[in-house]
């Protein structure tokens, strides 16, 4: 008899409910490191939570078993209709370009990360990247953005420059600005719509996990202002 195969790596966006995980993807805390000038100079990893084969992780910013769900949301009669655009990330971004890479951004998928503000910006680090000292700076910067607004290229091949990552799941904190962050989830996991949809495929993602963003299922940075913090 043959048994069941188990689910590959994915998210399910629930309806009004929590996001559930399925294929062992590893979870663990991941911190935005400051610079002297409070900029996320990096990133570092921090408690890995125990390996499972399936969780669900709260959406509506409200459990008291953070980051998991604890059903809190059925309490507080959550709302998370998903209002994210399905068109393909290059259709929505915009480009610069500088004489040695060209940088596209999709403003709307800011998750207020700011890595991107370190150094003069990246956007002035890629119309300087003639330079090798901005060239590095503008890729890492880029690589670093948790959501994936900012997609650097090399203008000499044309493709991407993308970080190898694991497929893995990071529960952000942002100690600069004194807030708990975004779902971080790296490595191409896909994450499937409550409708059945899935999402781009993409190496970086940034979920909202406070419950207020006007971009479910992703974070639009609202966590700042609302302060939102895991021990809410």
């Amino acid at each position: 008899m043959r048994m069941p195969k188990k689910p590959g790596p994915g998210i399910k966006v629930s309806k009004d409910g929590p996001y559930l995980v399925s294929g062992s993807v590893p979870l663990s805390t991941q911190t935005m490191v400051p610079d002297r000038e409070g900029y996320p100079k990096r990133w570092q990893e921090g408690e890995s939570f125990p390996q499972k084969q399936a969780y669900s992780l709260c959406r509506c910013g409200c459990s008291g078993n953070k980051p998991y769900c604890d059903s809190t949301h059925l309490k507080v009669r959550f709302h998370g209709k998903e209002t994210a655009s399905r068109e393909p990330y290059m259709k929505r971004a915009g480009r610069i370009r500088g004489p040695a890479l060209e940088l596209y951004d999709n403003i709307r998928l800011c998750s207020s990360a700011r890595f991107c503000e370190r150094l003069g910006s990246v956007w002035n680090l890629t119309e300087d990247s003639g330079n090798p000292r901005s060239r590095k700076a503008a890729i890492q910067q880029a690589c670093d953005c948790p959501s994936g607004r900012l997609v650097m290229h090399d203008r000499k091949t044309g493709k991407p420059i993308e970080p190898a990552l694991p497929r893995s799941i990071g529960i952000s904190q942002d100690p600069g600005a004194g807030v708990s962050g975004p779902i971080i989830v790296r490595g191409k996991v896909p994450v499937i719509s409550s409708d059945g949809t899935q999402y781009e495929l993409r190496n970086r993602m940034a979920l909202c996990r406070c419950g207020r963003s006007k971009n479910k299922p992703f974070c639009d940075g609202t966590h700042i202002p609302a302060r939102f913090s895991d021990k809410d």
